[in-house]
């Protein structure tokens, strides 16, 4: 190694040295999250309140890993749950199973399932890590685990993310 190399290695380290760390201190600091994050899955609604899942079930079909059970169930007309003929009666993602690749999203032809900001799911419980249609929904903020402590505690929900742009179709979400 010549001394012009050793040199300019130490000159490196110093730099480095006296330079500002780029850590983010997490619990206390929120963290920003860049737009094509994928995170906890959300069932989203159409504008009048109708669910935009029609229970096709392709986003099962497209599913890689097998977390997605999806059954439908035929759409009273008087009392109409979702815009199709159909209706998804169960929507279970497992978040076990699930490697968040998004192939849900793109395979879902309404834009019903769509990857949205939380990325908090950690949790000692096997079943709070089936997530029901119930968990899923767009005005549903926080995971399992996160609503959960909330309630015990009596404290209000924080979220540890901040979102700097928005995404129209995750817009029920209201994120304090």
């Amino acid at each position: 190694m010549s001394v012009f190399a050793l040199a300019k290695a130490m000159g490196i380290t110093l730099k480095h040295l006296f330079s500002k760390p780029v850590t983010i201190p997490y619990p206390s600091a929120p963290v920003p999250l860049k737009p094509r994050f994928h995170g906890r899955h959300v069932l989203t609604r159409h504008p009048d309140g109708l669910e935009k899942c029609i229970g096709c079930s392709l986003c099962a079909a497209a599913c890689p890993a097998y977390a997605i059970y999806v059954e439908p169930e035929e759409n009273d007309p008087e009392h109409p749950v979702s815009a199709g003929e159909r209706y998804a009666k169960v929507y279970e993602i497992n978040m076990l199973r699930c490697i968040f690749c998004g192939l849900c999203e793109e395979a879902c032809p309404t834009g019903a399932i769509v990857m949205g900001n939380e990325f908090e799911l950690a949790d000692y419980v096997y079943s709070d890590f089936v997530y029901g249609k119930e968990d899923l929904l767009v005005d549903t903020v926080g995971s399992k685990p996160q609503r959960r402590e909330a309630q015990v505690t009596g404290k209000p929900l924080k979220l540890g993310f901040e979102v700097p742009y928005v995404r129209p179709e995750l817009e029920g979400v209201k994120y304090e």
